[in-house]
């Protein structure tokens, strides 16, 4: 079966020096339908305007990841850890037993565009954990990259769950295909452009979620940059 979730559809906040769309359940935003999808719990699209941020606050049991879009975000936690994060950096935090951070746009001019997304962990009560990549565009570029993974595979960073993230970038008029293994399940974010999925036209923000299928074949209408996420 295959479902697509319009970026319209859903969930939007607007607080002035943070715009986000909330893929799902998240904050003030509730949507019984779309809470989780397996265990993949966040995907929050996030603009923040120069010498802005979210303040120190803290979190627990959940894998963080910060992939950036556009722009620079600083990151700052209770575990020593103080960096700043660009397009083509992956940034994963294991809050586990309980950490405190906080994330700040440096910019004096520039907006940060990133997508914040959190992961349910297998394993309660972990270490607390930090992991900082570069992922180059050759990486991406025409291929599915592979982002995560439980044990950390071709240089991965290590998440503790089932799940397998790739990012790809691909130009007009290329293709890619994913099989999906029986009892997987597989969710596809749209990060930017516009892509055909199975036959479905998908833009900019629009999602779609597989499951009992085989396979997935994508083919760019214009330049895109997709995640995709193979979750048990």
């Amino acid at each position: 079966m295959l479902t697509i979730r319009r970026a319209a559809e859903r969930g939007h906040a607007d607080h002035g020096w943070l715009e986000s769309w909330h893929s799902f359940s998240f904050a003030d935003y509730h949507n019984p339908a779309h809470v989780h999808f397996g265990s993949l719990r966040v995907i929050n699209e996030d603009t923040v305007q120069p010498g802005q941020g979210f303040p120190t606050h803290g979190h627990r049991d959940m894998e963080i990841l910060s992939y950036v879009l556009e722009g620079t975000l600083e990151h700052k936690d209770s575990m020593g850890n103080g960096t700043q994060i660009r397009y083509g950096e992956v940034q994963l935090m294991s809050a586990g037993t309980g950490v405190r951070h906080s994330e700040f746009n440096p910019s004096a001019s520039e907006a940060v565009h990133f997508l914040q997304i959190w992961v349910m962990p297998d394993t309660q009560g972990l270490t607390p954990g930090y992991q900082q990549k570069a992922f180059s565009l050759a990486d991406k570029r025409g291929r599915w990259c592979l982002l995560a993974s439980r044990q950390g595979e071709a240089g991965s960073l290590v998440i503790h769950q089932d799940v397998r993230i790739h990012a790809a970038v691909l130009a007009p008029g290329e293709t890619l295909e994913h099989g999906i293994a029986p009892q997987r399940r597989i969710y596809v974010h749209v990060a930017r452009g516009s892509v055909t999925l199975n036959g479905q036209a998908l833009d900019a923000g629009d999602a779609a979620m597989l499951s009992g299928e085989k396979a997935l074949g994508v083919a760019a209408a214009a330049q895109a940059e997709l995640l995709l996420f193979d979750l048990a």
